[in-house]
């Protein structure tokens, strides 16, 4: 079969078949009298092993060692195609993100779309101090995109760096749905980093999703949820703060809240309750104890006073010692 009847039921074109033939892949088994390349049905085979392999997204130098090297096994081909293929998607999927991202500031002028390319590059430099700049200037004229400050926000480990970003996305006024997916990442560092940004932003939004991080399988969600919610003189961080007196996580800052939501009188009373309840409970534990007394010391009340009065007696002499010191001060207030 001469070369043009070839192209024409193979579908690859006669330049590229001679093309092939320069580089070694294929090697017409005859000529014809005339001197034309003769093409046999092993020849036909070759020609469309070879499509086969550049369509699987191999190299010709590479498809000439598959089809010529004996020892070079199906498994191995594949397996370096995968991993080109990944990592060949990784940098079209970062590139299409990025080109996203600069589409969304709609820059009006290349001057403005470079820096937004330089913020972004900013954002991703291994350098702290570069990406805390990048973070504190996002507000100016070109700002980041609100994608690209929660995604950073959500690796950063530098905590001046993170407070940056923190800031940067309380001045955007978005993030909170991102934030929120934030709060189902399989990593616990995400998560955490999550709930803090969100801690940080203003509006209903995301209170709305602290009130429901409160119930978060993950105690490091619910404990960063209840801080923010108390300082925010929200009553339904009170059962999630008590918790973490108890628990001994973040106690200090849990009562510390407490305090700050016990303003209301007849919430300091629900709180004290609570308080007591845990002390009266034979499961709490001697160190349990001794922090739930400490914490009454910032709960105003009757309630909260008769429980230090009665734990002035209490059988553990480390609870009644302090309780003792706490009336004292609240007799001398």
């Amino acid at each position: 079969m001469l070369i043009g009847e070839v192209a024409r039921r193979s579908g690859v074109s006669a330049r590229m078949l001679r093309h092939y033939e320069s580089l070694g892949l294929l090697r017409p088994s005859g000529r014809t009298g005339s001197g034309y390349r003769e093409y046999r049905d092993e020849d036909i085979r070759r020609i469309f092993h070879i499509e086969s392999l550049r369509s699987m997204g191999l190299s010709l130098r590479e498809i000439g060692r598959a089809l010529d090297d004996p020892g070079f096994t199906p498994a191995q081909l594949v397996g370096d195609l995968i991993e080109q293929t990944r990592a060949r998607i990784e940098a079209e999927t970062e590139l299409l993100t990025r080109l996203r991202r600069i589409d969304a500031t709609e820059p009006a002028s290349w001057d403005e779309a470079l820096r937004v390319v330089a913020l972004l590059q900013a954002l991703g430099s291994p350098s702290e101090d570069a990406r805390q700049r990048a973070a504190l200037s996002s507000a100016d004229e070109v700002p980041v995109p609100v994608e690209a400050l929660v995604e950073a926000a959500l690796s950063e480990t530098e905590p001046n760096v993170a407070g940056a970003l923190r800031w940067a996305l309380a001045r955007s006024g978005g993030g909170t749905a991102l934030l929120a997916r934030g709060l189902d990442s399989p990593a616990a560092e995400v998560r955490e980093r999550a709930v803090r940004t969100l801690a940080g932003l203003p509006g209903e939004e995301p209170v709305s999703l602290l009130r429901t991080a409160l119930a978060h399988p993950d105690p490091v969600v619910r404990g960063r949820a209840a801080l923010a919610l108390g300082a925010r003189g929200e009553p339904e961080a009170i059962p999630t703060l008590v918790e973490m007196v108890v628990d001994g996580r973040n106690d200090t800052d849990a009562a510390d809240a407490l305090g700050i939501l016990a303003a209301d009188a007849a919430t300091a009373d629900g709180i004290a309750a609570g308080l007591v309840a845990h002390l009266a409970d034979a499961a709490t534990a001697p160190p349990a104890r001794g922090r739930l007394t400490q914490a009454l010391a910032d709960i105003p009340g009757p309630v909260a006073r008769r429980a230090l009065a009665d734990l002035t007696h209490d059988p553990d002499p480390a609870v009644a010692l302090t309780a003792g010191y706490l009336r004292r001060l609240r007799d001398g207030r």
